[in-house]
Parts: C-alpha cells; structure tokens; sequence
C-alpha cells in the first residue's frame, strides 16, 4: 500500500504549476522565496531560510514514504539589500513568489500560514512568514520544528489541502465521548481548564467542555500522524491515510474535501498510478541561488504590420503604450521602443526615466502609422538587442511584445536563453495565441485585448504591467477603467479612500472629437476642460490632480457634442497616500488559464489591505471573448458555492459559458454603500501549540496572541478599484456543443434544533454550478456518515415541500424529531442538488445531529402533588452536537406529520 500512495504522490507533481515549480526527478525545482523591502538585511536570515529547507527536505521525505524532496530554491533579496554578493535575478519577481517573507499582519502575526483560494485540491497562492518567525526561536518553538513546520504549510501550497484542528470547533461527541478535533483520533493527552489548570467541566445543553478548555497532546505519541494537525510533536511525520483519518473531526479538511485525509485527497489527484518510481538520490539536500533584482528595464516591442492600420489600433496603440510611458513605468527605470513588420527598427534606445523630458521623448518615438507585413520573431530579436544595450545582456530585463498578427513563432528558444521575461499581448480576433508561449517559457503575462475605445482593453492591460518588489506604496494602482459608445453625456464617479491620493490621474481617451469635461472633487474644487492637458494626435486628456486627493467620492462627466456616437473612456489611477499606510490591493485571476470545457472554471478576486480581508465588498467580473461576447458576474464571499470561505477578502464564482475562443479579465470593487469592512477571521496556518503533557504533567506554553478587532478601524470608507487578470483561451473539442453542468456541492450544510425540529440550512447552489436556479434537493440521513459518503443513493430519503431558491439564496428545511429517538442518538445529514436535466451535484459536506437530553434538576421538597408531569414522555432537545456511540435509526423520516418506523443498533466505540 505504501508504495502505490507513493507513486501516486509523485505522479501528482509532474503535472504541478503552483508559479513555475517543477519536479525533476524526485526534487522540487524553481522554488521561489522573497523577501520584502521592509525586512532590514540580515545574512542570517538568508542562512535561517536555507536551514529551514534542508530540515524540511528531510522532513517531506518522510512524509512522501521516501519519495520527494526539495531541490533547488532561488532567494530574491529585495533592491534596497546592498552589503551582499547577490546574482541578477533572471524571471525571479516578488508577486510570484512561492514564499513570502514579510512583517507580520494584524490577522496572523508570527503564525505561518498559506493563502489558499479555492477547493480542495487546489493550489494555494503562497507561504507567508515572518523575519521573527524565521530568526527567533522563542517565537518558532510555539509552532514547531521550522522544517516541520513548512511542510504543513506546503501541503497547503501544494496540495490544497487543510487544517486538521479547527479553533472555532475544539471538541466534538464520538459517542458519549468527548474528543479533540484532530487527526488521527490517537493522538493522546489530557483535557485541562486553562483558567484553574484542573479538570475540564461539561456544558449540559452541548455535550461538551466548556470554552475554557484545552486540549493538550502527550509529547510521547504512539502514532506518527498527522503533519496536518499538530506539526510540533516529534513522533508526527506523516499525514493521514485513509485508514487513519479522523472523518467525524468538525474541521475544515473535512468539510472542503468530502471527509477525506490528506493522502486520500492527494491520491485522487493522480491520473496514472502506474508510472515507475524514480529511486531516491544519495543526497536530499536542496542547492540554493541568492539573487537580486535592480533597476527596472523594459522594452516595447510594437506590431506596425499592416492589419494594424484597421479601425482604431494605431491610435489604441499610441493611446495605452503613452499611460504606461507617463505614469506606470517607474521613475530611474530604463525603456527602449522597437517596432516591426517583416522587419524590426529600433525608435528609441535604453532610456533612464528620470523626469518629464525622458517620458515625454519616449512618448513622442511612439510609432505613428501602420503598413508590411508582419515577422513577430524579428520584432522579439529586436527588442533582446535593445535589452543588451545597458552592457549586461537581457538577464531580467522585460519585453512588452504586442501584436495583432498571425506569423509563425520560431524564437522560443532565443528567448528562454535570453533570461528576459516576454509579456505578449494579442490584439483583435485574428491574432496569433502562439505568442503566449513566449510568456509560457519566460515567466511573462499573456493578455488578450478587444479592438475598440470603448473596451479601454488595452489601457487596462499596459496599465497593468506595473512592477512590484514588494512595496505596494510605490505601486501605481488603477481606481477606474470605463469607456461607452454613445451621443450625449457619459456620467460617472470614482472614490478616493484614505489609503490613497498621491499621484491621483484622469485619464480621458476618445475617438473623433474632443468631449466637455468635467470633474468635481467631494468638497473644494470643479476641474473643467481647461484643466487638462490635450495630446491631440493621441486624442487623450489628461488631469493630475497636485497633491494628495480630497478623499470621498469624485464625480466626472463627459459630453460627446457631436451628432453621432463616439468611443471615449475613462482611466483613473492613484498611488499611496504615504509610505506608512498600505494601499487597499485588488488581484483576479481564473483558476486556470486554458480550458477544453471538461470542467468549470472559477474567478477570483482578492480584496485585502497588507493581507487583512476587505469583506462585504461589491465585486463584478467581466469576462470578453475575443468574439465581443461579455459575460458578467458578482463574485462572492459567502463560504459558498465557487467560494471556499466566508468573509476571507477572496470572492469567487464560477465560469460556466464556456465556448471556443480567448477571453480577457476585468474586476472592479466598490464600496459605495458603505458595507465593506475589515474582517480577522483566520482560516489555515500551522497550529499555536498551547503546551503539552510531560511525564503526566500538563506545561502551558504563553497564550496565543490575541487578533482583535479594536486594532482596525473596521469602516473601509468608500473607495474604487479596477483590476485585470491575465488572459484565458477555451479551445472546446471539435463539434462538442458548449457543456452543461450540474449545481454546485453544498458545502455550508448546517442543522440546529428548534424546539421538537431538526432544522437544516444551507445556500442555494444554482442550475449550473452557481449560476441560475436548480431543480430540485435531495436530502438524505443516516446513522452511518461512510455510507453517506460512499454510497449516498441507498440512504433514507427525507421528503419535504421545498422549491429550490436562486443560486446564493439561503435556504431551510425542518422536519420533526420524534420524541421516541432516546438521548444521544446521532443521525447523519447530507444533500445534493438537481437541474433540469437531472445532474446532480456532489454530495455535500456531512453533518450529523444529536439529541441531548439535560439531566433535570432534583424535586424542590416543596413541590406539591399533582404539578408539572414527570413521566419522562415530553423531550427537551437543547443543541445539535456529534455521537455516534449509540444510534436509534429512523427508517422513514418524513418533514411534517407523517409517522417514522424506528430500530435501533449498537455501534463499536472507539
């Protein structure tokens, strides 16, 4: 058995993409660690760091039965480190990074942990740690091992898989006895009051111990599982098998992976278990690059072919590479202009961006007209020389290579070899998709624009290609993106939050004529026509705003005066208000980046401010094929559906309207009504171990710092952000009719009692997926959660009156528990949902009821006879909680007044 899960567990990672990890051999490769600006440089950190990955190689080793380690691991140090010997960074770049050290947040502190987005089994984005974590033992001794400690949280990365205990859900009944959440159920130690340090006491209307309680592990253990639980006790070094999964432990793991351990989850994964193991090499330990990133330096490599000449390229061109030129690329940055048809020409060499006279040169090379044919690998050639002309080659440097051609790619191998980073975009429906491979190889983005104003596709997407090493308060972030056809006036409004304000611009592009403009700030000033400065062979307007903008709501206007519609848009962008304060970020992306239709895709936006979530947002996604079709959606936060958690700062839904074609991204986030707010709900990162029993005798370690939300201020404020994520393509097999798909699973099934009825809730999946309204419910018990889960069909039906709602609608359903079911019975909840063509969903997350009965209390010697009835024949259910040790089975349980047959079994204690 060992030895199947093992080839499994490696043929799971030959396939991997967390950001450009691979697998050689049996070692990870091409891992990426960061350090952000703000660390003071420090060589012993560098050397911590590579402690902490020869520890955890060995560590992974054991974990994987003997099969995968780590191999080779580049360290980017941030620009501002100046004492150390570092290599220039070849694609190496901070935001994609697999680990991430920073300052601590106000939502974790020290405590390690994994942003993870999606559904079990998929990856998560990055490891975050902190420099104290990382060099301080008295604070790393509270979490474990560091190397232990970083292969829970690659499991995370990794694996997408979760946190086997869970803070919210301490304790749970496995029959009449109390246990931890935790995994495997063996994991021994003593429950113990942190308050008094004496014995726990129960809650009589839960079942359980009270929130004081504690558990805490033996620190000698019989069991070497699970990582994914407690990675601080030294007999742990593996995670849970099927056979040693805990499947009733209330946590996350089981609720997101349909009660499956973490090697069950990783198995899945595989779809050839009958690949031959490569064996272990002598040497586990990985090798380590430390390398540097410097100045900035970036080439436009621009298509002037003569498809270019169509519609409005030329002048979209001009329109986009001149925002990226004035106010995207980076002040002492370097930039080099390259256009090509059959043949490239140099327009402008390196040049230092050290002023307005260096932006305003580089915009006026800008080519101005289209007309040849089109040799896309000459132009990439180009671009590589301009790149070498600073002396030391294109190692790290960028190319922004934008085409609307379709000529053949030949030069994949050049640029690989280069160490340059190519972002390709591709303009219009015709254009070449080849190109992305050009990003594939080199780390590069690849996006897909519309032709059109009135898109402002191509503004978003040069706008975009900002650098980041780290420090968001240099960043330029993008506020607003709009654009209309249409007579008359365009109306509109962005906000300006306290987070923001410096550098503050409006952009205005149109198409024929120059509009009316007109701009008032919330309180002081009215900005007109006059106020802009027109550039008028690129047909924008442009207004800074000197200063820190007044923060609220700004409103604009723009009024077409000509008698026919034109295209004209609208780009607002900002910096920090200051280096102290972290702007609020947005970032989307799709859950892959091609797609043959066999399965959904999801969107996802994230929301936070210097990784605190930002909830109750209003979040809308706009998805553009190259075609001009528009597919818009409001991404979620609810814990439901295409959505993993809720109130987590990540909104998700899911892309189901899936035919041929490439797509582009677009999210814009507002707060207009006022509801967003700061959220410090955590939900991954390694375990803050609260002590342990040694030789019988409990010691406590200090508790856990605490997140309050005192230290925020919870009011977001108003505030607008627009963000893009990298282009898409759908390529849906031959005569294959676009897919249906079924209603999403239920994850957030819930019961409670209310007086004599079980009532269980849940949100509202949809006809496809999360979209539209399903058909009908499925709801189903049993004393046996396995058979729930394994064979769901052969369950007892439970029949109801329910029309399912709109897909993130809540919904309910109770049904009477009779009041023959004795004290501790436990029966087991799970449903699915159906679409009118009978595609059902998964079966939900399992959740089990149990009836507790409170022992009464004794007989007031004044009671006088004949009061209340004492017979026993009345229930009073207080609380839903887990037992499984003795189960009265209901054989029909039918929601309203039909009557249930009921037998009785006994089951094995654990």
């Amino acid at each position: 058995m060992a030895s199947k899960v093992a080839v499994v567990l490696l043929l799971v990672y030959l396939s991997g993409s967390t950001f450009g990890i691979k697998l050689t051999g049996n070692g990870y490769t091409d891992i990426l660690i960061a350090i952000n600006p703000k660390v003071p440089e420090d060589p012993v950190l560098i050397t911590q760091i590579q402690e902490m990955f020869k520890e955890a190689s060995r560590n992974l080793l054991d974990a994987t039965k003997k099969h995968l380690y780590f191999k080779e691991v580049a360290i980017l140090v941030p620009p501002n480190w100046n004492t150390g010997n570092y290599s220039r960074a070849k694609t190496e770049v901070y935001d994609k990074a697999n680990i991430i050290i920073d300052e601590p947040n106000k939502l974790h502190g020290d405590q390690p942990y994994t942003l993870q987005y999606g559904e079990c089994g998929s990856e998560g984005r990055y490891i975050h740690l902190t420099p104290d974590f990382m060099l301080k033992d008295d604070v790393s001794k509270y979490y474990g091992p560091r190397g232990k400690v970083f292969v829970h949280e690659w499991a995370h990365l990794r694996w997408g898989v979760f946190d086997e205990y869970n803070e919210e859900k301490p304790f749970y009944l496995s029959g009449s006895i109390i246990e931890a959440t935790r995994c495997t159920i063996n994991i021994t130690g003593k429950y113990i009051n942190k308050r008094d340090q004496k014995d726990c006491t129960t809650d009589p209307a839960t079942g359980l111990y009270t929130e004081d309680c504690v558990f805490y592990p033996d620190t000698q253990q019989k069991t070497s599982a699970s990582i994914m639980y407690n990675q601080g006790l030294s007999a742990v070094k593996e995670f849970c098998t099927k056979e040693t999964h805990n499947t009733e432990a209330p946590n996350i793991q089981n609720r997101l992976c349909g009660n499956r351990g973490v090697e069950e989850v990783i198995t899945s994964l595989s779809v050839d278990a009958g690949v031959a193991v490569v064996p272990t090499p002598p040497t586990i330990l990985p090798t380590f690059t430390v390398v540097q990133r410097r100045q900035r330096v970036v080439c436009l490599v621009l298509d002037v072919s003569g498809s270019m000449s169509a519609g409005s390229r030329m002048l979209n061109l001009r329109q986009a590479a001149t925002l990226f030129i004035q106010k995207i690329v980076e002040d002492q940055a370097y930039v080099g202009i390259v256009q090509f048809t059959a043949m490239a020409t140099i327009l402008e060499p390196l040049t230092l961006i050290d002023g307005n006279a260096s932006r305003d040169k580089l915009v006026r090379s800008l080519p101005p007209s289209a007309g040849g044919g089109t040799n896309i690998c000459a132009g990439v050639e180009k671009g590589l020389e301009v790149l070498g002309g600073d002396g030391d080659g294109a190692r790290g440097d960028e190319i922004i290579l934008l085409t609307d051609g379709e000529s053949s790619i030949n030069c994949q191998k050049r640029v690989k070899e280069s160490g340059a980073t190519v972002h390709t975009i591709t303009l219009g429906p015709n254009a070449n998709i080849g190109v992305k491979e050009l990003s594939d190889i080199s780390g590069g983005k690849y996006h897909n624009a519309a032709d059109g104003v009135d898109s402002n596709d191509l503004v978003d997407i040069f706008a975009s290609h900002t650098t980041s090493d780290g420090n968001l308060t240099k960043q330029t972030i993008q506020l607003e993106s709009t654009g209309l056809n249409m007579i008359g006036w365009f109306n509109g409004s962005v906000s300006i939050d306290r987070t923001i304000g410096n550098k503050t611009s409006f952009l205005v592009i149109y198409e024929r004529s120059s509009p009316d403009i007109l701009v008032l700030s919330p309180f002081t000033r009215t900005y007109d026509t006059s106020h802009f400065q027109h550039d008028a062979p690129a047909k924008t307007l442009t207004l800074d705003i000197e200063g820190t903008a007044e923060t609220g709501k700004w409103k604009y206007s723009l009024l077409n005066k000509e008698s026919t519609a034109q295209s004209m848009s609208m780009t607002v962008t900002s910096h920090a208000v200051s280096e102290a304060i972290s702007p609020v970020m947005v970032k989307t992306h799709m859950s892959q980046l091609s797609s043959n239709g066999s399965k959904p895709m999801l969107v996802y936006a994230e929301v936070n401010q210097k990784g605190v979530p930002v909830v109750l947002a209003d979040v809308m996604a706009t998805l553009t094929s190259d075609k001009g079709d528009k597919h818009e959606l409001k991404l979620q936060d609810n814990g439901a559906g295409a959505d993993a958690f809720r109130n987590d700062g990540i909104y998700s839904s899911y892309f189901t309207k899936l035919t041929t074609g490439k797509y582009s991204l677009k999210v814009k986030v507002h707060n207009n009504d006022g509801m967003a707010r700061f959220s410090l709900r955590r939900h991954s990162g390694a375990l803050y171990i609260p002590g342990y029993v040694v030789n019988g005798q409990v010691v406590m370690n200090p508790p856990k710092p605490p997140v309050s939300e005192d230290d925020l201020q919870a009011d977001v404020g108003s505030f607008s952000r627009t963000a893009i994520g990298e282009s898409f393509s759908v390529s849906l097999p031959p005569g294959v009719p676009p897919p249906n798909f079924p209603p999403n699973k239920i994850t957030d099934l819930n019961a409670e009692i209310e007086a004599d009825k079980v009532l269980l809730t849940w949100t509202a999946p949809g006809e496809d997926m999360d979209q539209g309204t399903a058909t009908a419910y499925e709801i189903r018990f049993s004393e046996d959660s396995d058979l729930l889960r394994s064979n769901f069909s052969t369950a007892h039906l439970v029949t109801y009156n329910l029309s399912p709602k709109k897909a993130g609608s809540p919904e309910k359903v109770s049904f009477t528990l009779f009041s023959v079911i004795k004290n501790g019975t436990t029966l087991f909840f799970a449903a699915k949902a159906e679409d009118k063509s009978f595609l059902k969903s998964e079966t939900s997350n399992i959740i089990q009821v149990t009836k507790i009965v409170p022992k009464a209390p004794a007989p007031s010697p004044t009671d006088a006879p004949g009061g209340p009835d004492t017979s026993g024949s009345g229930v009073n259910i207080t609380a839903i909680v887990i037992s499984v040790t003795t189960v009265t089975m209901v054989a029909c349980l039918i929601a309203s007044v039909t009557m249930c047959s009921i037998k009785s079994r006994r089951v094995n204690q654990p």
